[in-house]
């Protein structure tokens, strides 16, 4: 007997180019960016149009139970839902109540990690159950990948961080980092502060060099670059990775808007994983 086709949910935090989300039927679930009375679905709006809106007063939501219930009675089989970091955002627990709701083909899994670092767990799965893996074997190499994926990014400032209170003790550092570009890494499901950089190359070097003293030989590298309105710079990073080593997975990815309201514009990141 077969088993039931294993359909893969992400929220849009997740940073996975349309090609690849269409050509693996990953179902994405919008997240919210609010303007003074106005809710807009993540996407609707540009990220520069975000942005210059901030004196309005901008805000996000996460995607909502009743959003993720939706999209998991429209599929047929089994559900595996794979959220941004329950450290940073109530759709995690949005997406376990709409689970629980659901009569139990739905299965949630905290990624631990966002943007790039999230889309590359969401493809690893959904790569899965494209070749047929059952349900716990997909949740299975999305638990795998979860614990080996990296991100490291550069904002140009700190503002954002510091507005968002999602970094704890972010706004300590202000003082001492002005005119330094700031880096973070993601892990443990939050951002933690890297020491920071001079100038902005020295921060793409810097994520370079992260990257490059994480290298296992013989391994097969997934990556992804990612921006926000920093395409240029993307682009250059991902690159320098592609000129050292060969990837089985390699793209530039934009932040989507709910996260640069939590980062501002001109964030650069490098997302990866090694497979053996």
């Amino acid at each position: 007997m077969g088993t039931s086709p294993v359909t893969v949910v992400t929220d849009s935090a997740a940073s996975i180019p349309a090609e690849l989300v269409k050509q693996l039927g990953i179902v994405v679930v919008p997240m919210s960016v609010i303007i003074g009375d106005h809710v807009y679905p993540d996407g609707q709006l540009g990220l520069d149009e975000v942005m210059a809106r901030v004196d309005e007063g901008v805000s996000t939501s996460g995607t909502n139970p009743g959003e993720f219930l939706q999209a998991i009675e429209s599929i047929d089989g089994d559900v595996v839902v794979l959220t941004i970091s329950a450290q940073m955002s109530s759709t995690h627990e949005a997406a376990r109540t709409a689970a629980n709701m659901a009569g139990g083909r739905a299965h949630v899994v905290d990624t631990r990690t966002a943007s790039g670092g999230q889309g590359l767990v969401v493809l690893a799965a959904a790569e899965a159950a494209a070749r047929g893996d059952d349900v716990a074997s997909v949740i299975a190499v999305a638990e795998s990948v979860i614990k080996r994926v990296r991100l490291v990014a550069t904002v140009e400032n700190l503002q954002r961080l510091i507005a968002s209170g999602r970094v704890p003790g972010i706004a300590a550092l202000a003082n001492r980092w002005l005119g330094m570009n700031p880096l973070f890494e993601f892990r443990d499901g939050g951002a933690h502060p890297l020491r920071p950089a001079f100038s902005r190359e020295g921060a793409l070097d810097r994520m370079l060099g992260t990257w490059r003293h994480t290298i296992v030989k013989g391994g097969r590298l997934h990556v992804t670059a990612l921006h926000a309105e920093a395409e240029e710079d993307a682009s250059h990073l991902l690159k320098q990775v592609e000129a050292e080593i060969e990837p089985a997975t390699s793209f530039v990815a934009p932040f989507n808007s709910v996260m640069v309201v939590h980062t501002g514009l001109g964030l650069v990141g490098l997302a990866w994983r090694w497979e053996t």
